[in-house]
């Protein structure tokens, strides 16, 4: 049987979270207040910097001496990059690019 109350604050708790991050940035720079340049670059430059972090920690355990020599990782790869390239849409290409992963992993070098 399912704890109710445990789910409940739980709940809670994501939602208080999800709540804190709208409303801080209008505590921090009210709502007629111009946002600085420094924020404005981060807002920039962050998504690029996060997309390296997550293919850097993606390929970290890749061997190219053993296994599957780091094969299916170049195709899916290039399937984002083609996809992303084609589309310009982030999440199909990132969809794409794990199923295509996923079906080289199961079906080709088992």
């Amino acid at each position: 049987m399912p704890d109710y109350g445990h789910a409940l604050i739980i709940m809670l708790v994501m939602g208080a979270a999800t709540f804190a991050t709208r409303i801080v940035p209008v505590i921090i720079f009210g709502r007629s207040a111009k946002v600085p340049d420094f924020i404005l670059y981060l807002g920039k430059v962050i998504p690029y910097t996060a997309m390296g972090l997550l293919i850097v920690y993606c390929l970290r355990d890749v061997s190219i001496l053993g296994g599957t020599h780091g094969i299916p990782e170049l195709i899916a790869m290039a399937v984002v990059v083609a996809s992303y390239l084609w589309k310009r849409n982030t999440i199909v290409s990132v969809v794409l690019g794990t199923a295509v992963y996923m079906m080289l992993l199961q079906m080709v070098f088992v």
